[in-house]
């Protein structure tokens, strides 16, 4: 039995939370996101603003990258809860935090999180710890999906209703999974009711990036194999389009960097801009 084996939350996921909490530290107001629930679930250690991974300057246009995604998808979701959506699908949640950040919208859904057992397990242990609950909305889906689990399959037996719309997020998942993998969870999510949407990151081939993210890239990329966790998918804009309809998805398009940056960050003067690499597809069914 591994009731002994420690819990622990995965470290991309630690990474994204911190994060987001040093955006409302050191970056100038009008923040994008507020997002302090990460760093409360962390509870890392005193010295956490000194780990190389999160000095300000280097990390900056990471985390505005990672803060305009977050952005984009809160934006989406109330939405379509005002166009009565009454499901949201996180894939890949780590430590999303939109349903203790927006109880208000959140109490509106069924929110279904899916992801590893072990950050989950975690995830809610800490929840509860911190007075937070997990309301009765709030549903966390475990999927092993190193050994081979449907995340379709478990989905469906947690009470989620497949003949109603729905909303399904995936952000910085697609960069580990091979091209088959992303193609069958695309057709998966095309079956979904008429009327659902999908907001979807891909990655940039490094060549397409700017020059200036290309640095920090490499050393992702580097941080990733050393960690067993490689990239393994890059796409062109026309190849994210391209897969899209490939799945049977309708209405596809792109949300650029370019598209995040006029949206969230225009007038700034801090040089606080997002990076490069990422591309949102969003698709109807």
């Amino acid at each position: 039995m591994e009731h002994n084996k420690k819990r622990e939350p995965d470290n991309t996921a630690v990474r994204v939370a911190l994060w987001r909490a040093l955006h409302l530290e050191v970056d100038a107001q009008p923040h994008i996101i507020e997002d302090n629930v990460g760093l409360q679930l962390v509870a890392p250690d005193e010295g956490w603003r000194d780990r190389p991974d999160m000095s300000p300057d280097f990390t900056k246009r990471l985390r505005a990258s990672i803060v305009a995604r977050a952005r984009f998808v809160d934006d989406l979701v109330e939405e379509q809860v005002a166009c009565g959506i009454s499901q949201y699908v996180i894939l890949g949640a780590g430590l999303d935090t939109f349903a203790q950040r927006k109880p208000e919208i959140a109490s509106q859904l069924q929110i279904y999180e899916i992801d590893q057992p072990d950050t989950q397990v975690w995830k809610q242990q800490r929840l509860m710890e911190l007075g937070y609950g997990i309301p009765e909305w709030l549903h966390f889906v475990s999927v092993d999906f190193e050994a081979g689990a449907s995340w379709w399959e478990q989905l469906t037996k947690s009470g989620f209703d497949v003949s109603q719309p729905v909303v399904v997020a995936c952000t910085g998942v697609s960069l580990y999974l091979t091209r088959e993998a992303i193609l069958t969870t695309l057709r998966q999510i095309a079956t979904l009711a008429p009327g659902s949407i999908l907001a979807m990151t891909f990655y940039l081939p490094i060549n397409l990036m700017n020059a200036q993210d290309r640095p920090l890239q490499e050393i992702a990329e580097k941080g990733a194999r050393a960690a067993g966790t490689p990239f393994l998918s890059f796409f062109s804009p026309e190849e994210i389009l391209a897969l899209g309809r490939e799945a049977g998805l309708k209405e596809v398009m792109t949300v650029s960097t370019d598209n995040l940056a006029e949206r969230y960050f225009a007038g700034r003067t801090d040089g606080f801009s997002p990076a490069s690499g990422e591309v949102f597809l969003v698709a109807t069914v």
